[in-house]
């Protein structure tokens, strides 16, 4: 089953789940899941509440109701950069099940290279040495989905936008996924998406971020207040409109680490 398939909400909310692993090298539980629906069958993501480690500056178990946020605001907006995902009981309670996407073999969009291996096109992020002392740069590729969900990534506030959180579908779509520390009040950008720093939003972003501000004033606003603090919609809102009126990525802030770490 793909994002866009008749039927995916129903079968990630009414679904039966049986856990078939975990993914270890998450911060969190994450559980790798098979689910079905009246003959209708899929593989998901499953992350329960009671498995979310205690974070300093995000409140207790609101990781999973951020996740099921920015799917919400990617859908208003009509960006479509986050795969289906709901807030739903499931075997460990209840928790954050997202569909699972199948990715392209070979098809990775951010890496670490040497400085004389970076594909022709691709941005340089940063410079660095490997495990051995050897050059190396953080590099991704210039793709315009990828300028769309940079673009996102301001507008949620993403606090943690690693390289193998960027997936490139099997379909040849270009997704996002682990939103769980996003939206806070605070500027908390952290990214490895910098390559486009200062150069003008796509038009596709622009208009999703027009469409997103409207939405917010009716039933998407309504239902993030669900999940999110009345001061982290507002918040919300007021870096909608800020990215708006500047029409570019915007710079680093110089009061928070700028990109994850581990970058992966």
């Amino acid at each position: 089953m793909l994002p866009g398939d008749e039927g995916v909400l129903d079968l990630l909310a009414r679904g039966r789940i049986e856990v078939e692993g975990r993914l270890v090298d998450a911060s969190n539980a994450t559980l790798f899941c098979a689910i079905s629906l009246d003959g209708v069958a899929a593989q998901c993501v499953y992350k329960p509440v009671r498995g979310e480690r205690p974070l300093w500056d995000f409140p207790n178990g609101t990781l999973a109701g951020r996740e099921v946020s920015t799917y919400l605001i990617s859908e208003a907006s009509g960006l479509g950069v986050v795969p289906p995902t709901v807030l739903r009981p499931g075997p460990f309670g209840s928790g954050m099940v997202q569909l699972w996407v199948d990715t392209l073999e070979g098809g990775d969009l951010v890496d670490v290279v040497a400085e004389a291996e970076v594909p022709p096109g691709w941005r340089t992020v940063l410079h660095a040495h490997d495990r051995y002392g050897d050059p190396a740069v953080l590099v991704h590729a210039d793709h315009e989905r990828m300028r769309v969900m940079a673009a996102f990534d301001v507008a949620v506030n993403n606090a943690d936008r690693k390289g193998g959180h960027v997936l490139h579908a099997a379909d040849g779509a270009v997704y996002g996924v682990d939103h769980g520390i996003c939206l806070h009040t605070d500027d908390k950008l952290r990214t490895v998406l910098w390559g486009w720093l200062g150069e003008e939003l796509p038009s596709e972003a622009i208009d999703g971020l027009r469409r997103l501000r409207s939405e917010l004033d009716g039933a998407l606003g309504e239902r993030l207040h669900e999940h999110l603090t009345r001061g982290e919609v507002r918040a919300l809102v007021e870096r909608t409109e800020k990215l708006l009126v500047a029409g570019t990525f915007p710079a680093p802030s110089s009061e928070w680490p700028s990109i994850p770490w581990p970058a992966f």
